[in-house]
């Protein structure tokens, strides 16, 4: 069984992630794999730096600032710069499945909804928490201001939007203990523990 993890920004998806790792299953970060795969995979240096510039690559790897700064205000840059790396990325994944000897294998990604992906997973759990919490969690974390945390947060679907989609509904928000909860959804997806 493959199971799509996702939250907004500072949701709690990398702590959710980080527990199911610990419990001994397998999780594919994407945005962790999609970094590694943008500075060692030929294609998609080729491809972005076709579509940014020479400017994208420095001799140390991936110009993220640059990149960053170009495609923020742009969404069909943005759009054309996801179609180069998620491609690579699902390939890599469907690597790494074939690999993995586990009855259930996760992928914690951001964006599974907003990019369509949650359709090829078998189940999809969202990772929850108010706003609020959200914006503190990013800010102490990345060291953004409050505006540019929202700005980032607005860029998301809402989690309404996400819910009326998702199987499952992990609520980190400090008022809910999350290790019930991802035991309870792992024994309603057949692990057996």
């Amino acid at each position: 069984m493959i199971v799509g993890l996702t939250g907004g920004i500072g949701s709690g998806k990398s702590t959710v992630a980080m527990l199911l790792r610990q419990l001994g299953l397998p999780v594919y970060e994407a945005d962790v794999e999609a970094k590694m795969l943008i500075n060692s995979d030929d294609s998609i240096r080729r491809a972005i730096i076709e579509l940014l510039g020479d400017e994208a690559y420095t001799k140390h790897g991936y110009n993220r600032p640059f990149v960053a700064n170009k495609v923020f205000n742009n969404s069909g840059l943005l759009s054309r710069l996801n179609q180069i790396v998620h491609p690579v990325v699902s390939k890599h994944f469907s690597k790494w499945v074939d690999d993995i000897n586990s009855s259930i294998v996760f992928q914690e990604a951001a964006i599974l909804f907003e990019n369509g992906s949650y359709k090829k997973f078998d189940k999809n759990i969202l990772v929850t928490a108010p706003l609020a919490i959200r914006t503190n969690r990013v800010m102490k974390r990345d060291g953004f201001s409050e505006d540019e945390v929202k700005i980032r947060i607005s860029r998301q679907w809402t989690d309404e939007a996400k819910i009326q989609l998702t199987d499952y509904i992990i609520k980190c928000d400090g008022k809910h203990l999350v290790m019930p909860q991802v035991f309870k959804i792992l024994k309603d997806l057949g692990w057996d523990y």
